[in-house]
């Protein structure tokens, strides 16, 4: 299936979509939904058959002829469903007011006063519209040309040719004397009646007629033109356009057969004739359908369209001979005897128990037809067959299920050729029938829209997802959250912004798409990444380059700063991130995540705990870049430095150092990262670890930098003393961040502050404490 019939079903989708309120829109005959989707079906066949997709196989293809037939059947009964029939008499009262009431007259009658006839009848058009190409019999020149040359050699010479008729009448092969026409006008007497009988299939009676008069047959055109039933406008009170007829010669003329009932008969018995051929047999049984000739009618079906259309005919033929019955069978089939009947006709009080009889027949015949042995084309359990078996009897509900069923048990899978048209053709059905206010079960079309969405994020149509999620009601932001977070990192920020505005475009909430997407990515993302436990990080070691997983967490934080109403769940959700790589010592991707945040996150408001936890972290790596630049600073002092450029390094590594002693002096005082409870939750753990780590490597990093620089700046070495006060300090209990075995113990500092004691008394003297008191 080309990607152009998604976008192009989707197009149609949301055009009708804007229509919803204006039924008529959707059921127009040329512009309603239906027809639509049946025309973009119709040209993926054309460009199919130009070879515009060589890869399509002969099931796709036949799975896309299926589908526009389908569609155009449900444009064929759903409008008759959907609207009321406008009010018209029934065939009692045109026969009390006119006994003279033609018999197509009565049959429209008829067929207007039974909602189930009325939709056999326009399946049974349907089914002339959808039937094969008829077949055109081959050329002739005359009557029985062989057969005549024949004939007129055997009376010219006196003597008579073994085998042949004698005559020429067209009975004159059928007397069962053993006599035939010559070989040739066999063959072609076999091909007309073959090609007549598709011509018959598809409706198409008049062209039947025309090929029979160009046969030089106008017998058999007469017995073809005996199904039409009588009419005569001018005693019925009848106008042209009141049934969609063409204009006559003689508008006030009568035309069709007044004595079809004799006629059909007669057909009935030619179809059972053994003495003509199939193909002849097969003509009659389809002109006059009927329980007599169903055998002979079967026996020429070869697909399940054609034993739909011959059990259709049927129904629809003896439902409307059976109530011509019941009204006497009309003056122009029964003459006078029918006017005397018309004052005994009362009206039927056991209608509604009759029709309620016939249609229970009538059901039984149609699921008959799941069973039906097919010679040519799809078998009867085929998806679109079964489908459209479902519409005929209206069952929309069990057809809805029974392939969402079949999707959930396997029975319908992606590899099949199929599936793809089958499970677009679905879908659409379903919001089909929501926009026409038919009632669809919703857990059925939830699995069918689904695998509807899977289908197009397979075929890379992301850009329609939006509008098919749209229509899961309740489960719609779950199914788009579930998409987006589907998409690969490679898609820039741009592209994830885009694809977050389609939900509203398409009527879902875009905030709690943002932020349901983000859930489900960070929740993905933590289930693909290792727990914070065990040893803590090293941070003087080298850091790996970041994973696919922890660019997922990252990144996921992005579906909730696109928007101020949600910044304050990009804040709750900024925190656990940050959390989860601090905690595992990432501190780069820690970094990254604080520049993806917007500025606005500083100056949220509550929850309390979580916009003090958003600042300490944002005052952690404000002294971890102090620190950075310190080091940075330091690195450009040269042996061959000028006075004034050292003056002036001197005080640049000067200020930089006093600034990061002053903020990490500043946090080491502060409750930073300090969880107020003490129940043992997972976020008073994490902030644990955060300062178990980063804690003891602020104090030795700072202890580091002052020492290092006493040869320039002496009083520094004194700092170095003043802060292992403030970790001894009782009040802030920093040395509790120190803990046993891991990479910053508290005998690694206690090692540094041992050195700058002893680097005090270096200029002479045993006073400890020398330094400190200067």
């Amino acid at each position: 299936m080309s990607e152009s019939l998604f976008s192009s079903c989707a197009e149609v989708l949301s055009l009708c979509q804007h229509s919803a309120d204006d039924l008529s829109a959707l059921l127009d005959p040329d512009t309603g939904f239906a027809p639509r989707l049946r025309k973009l079906c119709t040209d993926e066949l054309n460009e199919l058959e130009r070879g515009g997709h060589s890869h399509a196989s002969a099931a796709e293809v036949e799975a896309l002829r299926m589908e526009a037939n389908t569609w155009g059947l449900l444009q064929a009964v759903m409008p008759a469903r959907k609207t009321e029939p406008e009010p018209s008499p029934s065939p009692r009262e045109l026969l009390a007011e006119n006994p003279y009431t033609p018999t197509s007259t009565l049959a429209q009658a008829i067929m207007k006063s039974s909602p189930l006839l009325s939709e056999l009848i326009v399946v049974r058009e349907w089914l002339h519209e959808t039937a094969p190409s008829p077949q055109y019999p081959e050329a002739t020149t005359g009557y029985w040309k062989f057969t005549k040359h024949n004939v007129m050699q055997a009376l010219r010479t006196g003597g008579s040719r073994d085998g042949l008729v004698k005559e020429m009448d067209p009975d004159a092969a059928n007397r069962g004397d053993g006599k035939s026409l010559a070989a040739d006008d066999s063959r072609f007497e076999k091909s007309l009646a073959q090609a007549l009988y598709t011509f018959v299939r598809a409706g198409r009676l008049e062209d039947a007629v025309e090929i029979c008069r160009k046969s030089h047959q106008p017998w058999r055109a007469a017995s073809i033109r005996g199904s039409l039933l009588f009419q005569w406008r001018a005693i019925a009170h009848e106008s042209a356009e009141d049934d969609g007829a063409d204009d006559y010669d003689d508008a006030e003329g009568w035309q069709g057969n007044r004595h079809r009932r004799q006629w059909k008969r007669a057909c009935a018995r030619a179809a059972n004739n053994t003495s003509l051929s199939d193909s002849e047999r097969a003509l009659y049984a389809a002109l006059a359908p009927c329980p007599e000739t169903f055998t002979v009618l079967k026996s020429a079906c070869r697909t399940w369209e054609d034993h739909l259309w011959a059990q259709v005919c049927i129904l629809c033929e003896e439902k409307q001979s059976q109530e011509m019955l019941k009204l006497g069978g009309g003056f122009w089939d029964e003459g006078l005897a029918a006017l005397k009947k018309l004052g005994g006709l009362q009206n039927d009080v056991n209608q509604g128990e009759e029709e309620e009889e016939w249609l229970n027949e009538a059901t039984a015949s149609l699921e008959g037809l799941s069973g039906a042995q097919v010679e040519d084309g799809p078998p009867a359990d085929h998806a679109f067959h079964v489908c459209q078996l479902a519409i005929i009897m209206d069952r929309i509900h069990p057809l809805l299920e029974g392939f969402a069923s079949g999707l959930q048990n396997g029975m319908y899978e992606p590899s099949m050729p199929e599936y793809a048209t089958m499970t677009r053709f679905f879908a659409h059905l379903a919001l089909f029938l929501q926009m026409i206010d038919v009632s669809v079960p919703p857990l059925a079309t939830q699995v069918v829209l689904e695998a509807y969405l899977q289908l197009l994020e397979s075929a890379g149509q992301r850009e329609l997802i939006a509008m098919y999620a749209g229509a899961l009601g309740e489960n719609a932001v779950e199914r788009y959250a579930m998409f987006l977070t589907s998409l690969e990192l490679n898609a820039d920020i741009n592209e994830r912004r885009m694809a977050l505005t389609r939900a509203r475009e398409h009527g879902l909430d875009m905030s709690r798409v943002a932020i349901v997407t983000a859930e489900r990515t960070i929740e993905r993302a933590f289930n693909a990444l290792p727990s914070l436990s065990g040893p803590l990080p090293s941070i003087v070691a080298l850091q790996a380059a970041a994973t696919s997983e922890e660019m997922l967490l990252l990144r996921s934080i992005e579906w909730t700063t696109f928007m101020d109403n949600t910044y304050k769940t990009a804040l709750e959700q900024a925190t656990v991130i940050l959390r989860y790589f601090l905690g595992s010592g990432r501190i780069k991707l820690a970094q990254s995540l604080l520049e993806l945040l917007p500025a606005e996150l500083a100056s949220i408001d509550g929850p309390e705990e979580l916009s003090v936890e958003y600042l300490n972290y944002r005052q952690f790596f404000t002294i971890w870049e102090a620190l950075d630049r310190v080091t940075e600073c330091r690195s450009l002092e040269v042996s061959l430095m000028g006075k004034e450029a050292r003056l002036s390094w001197l005080k640049d590594y000067k200020g930089l150092i006093d600034q990061a002693y002053e903020l990490i002096e500043k946090l080491l005082t502060s409750d930073w990262l300090f969880a107020d409870d003490n129940t043992g939750t997972r976020r008073a753990k994490e902030l644990g670890r955060i300062r178990q780590i980063y804690v003891p490597e602020l104090i030795i990093r700072v202890h580091a930098l002052l020492f290092t620089s006493r040869t320039h700046i002496p009083e520094n070495l004194r700092r170095c003393l003043m802060l292992a006060t403030v970790v001894a300090d009782s009040r802030y209990k920093l040395y509790d961040d120190f803990l046993d075995g891991e990479p910053r113990k508290l005998g690694e500092y206690l090692q540094a502050v041992r050195q700058a004691t002893l680097a005090g008394i270096e200029g002479g003297g045993s006073d400890l404490f020398r330094v400190i008191s200067q």
